[in-house]
């Protein structure tokens, strides 16, 4: 849920090239770019209802951008990596020697996938932040949890319980493993990267982002359709639509987790809108 666009009335000018000119980290800049390309199709964001509005909008650009950033920095890494002469010994064709080296550590791999976690952890907790903005009337002008039956509907309450477990998981796998030690071979072998858990524990907080996106992207296209937002003639209304052929609009309360699947696998298709 993000900006006029979808509702929350805030300032539109958070995303605007003059903010982000003053602070040019590139992964912010590109994320800020990216907004107003989706939102407003390149064109210049407007003022909101609001001066000042959460967090989980305000400063989308400001924590999605080191997580670009860490992703840019791991593919460079790994281009490195994949393409590295890493065996030990390197035997070189043109000396005819045997060097003995240190290439056997991934250090480099270790900590760029910490690094990585760690900065997808502050963007999932401000999709989990959104989220609860979604289910907040002084916020969207819409009822309490988004709920459509009678008072006391639950609405996508359980979107949220939903979503700071998967949050959790992710915290968990989120914590660095290159803090560990082992010393091993009789003291020979003194130093362990731990690139192999580092892996691991990326896949596991990758799993987990996807489930606390899912239940932004779900609680947002309910919100949209429950307020009749007109959409802007940009990006994000071919998204909507996209959206709105996967996931099943049902007033009552009901069972979410049909959709939170169907949301999981439609989100590939309109991040690439």
């Amino acid at each position: 849920m993000e900006g006029d666009a979808l509702g929350f009335g805030g300032p539109g000018q958070r995303h605007a090239e003059r903010v982000h000119a003053r602070r040019p980290h590139p992964g912010s800049l590109h994320c800020a770019a990216e907004m107003r390309r989706i939102l407003w199709d390149d064109g210049e964001p407007g003022p909101g209802s609001r001066i000042q509005d959460p967090f989980g909008p305000r400063a989308f650009p400001q924590v999605q951008g080191p997580a670009l950033d860490a992703v840019d920095a791991l593919e460079e890494m790994l281009t490195i990596d994949l393409n590295a002469a890493a065996e030990n010994p390197l035997i070189d064709v043109d000396t005819e020697n045997a060097y003995h080296h240190g290439h056997f550590s991934t250090a480099y791999l270790a900590l760029s996938l910490d690094h990585l976690r760690a900065a997808l952890h502050h963007v999932a907790e401000l999709s989990a932040a959104r989220l609860g903005d979604l289910v907040e009337p002084e916020l969207t002008g819409l009822t309490p949890f988004l709920s459509a039956g009678p008072p006391g509907s639950s609405g996508i309450m359980i979107l949220e319980y939903v979503a700071h477990d998967a949050l959790s998981r992710l915290r968990h796998a989120a914590a660095p493993v290159t803090l560990g030690t082992a010393v091993i071979s009789r003291g020979l072998e003194d130093h362990a990267s731990f690139s192999t858990q580092a892996a691991r524990s990326t896949s596991a907080a990758i799993g987990a982002y996807r489930t606390v996106l899912a239940c932004e992207f779900l609680g947002a296209v309910r919100a949209l359709r429950m307020g009749s937002v007109e959409l802007p003639a940009a990006p994000v209304a071919e998204a909507c639509r996209t959206a709105a052929e996967a996931l099943p609009m049902i007033a009552e309360d009901h069972t979410l987790t049909e959709e939170i699947a169907r949301a999981e696998s439609t989100l590939p298709e309109c991040a690439g809108l």
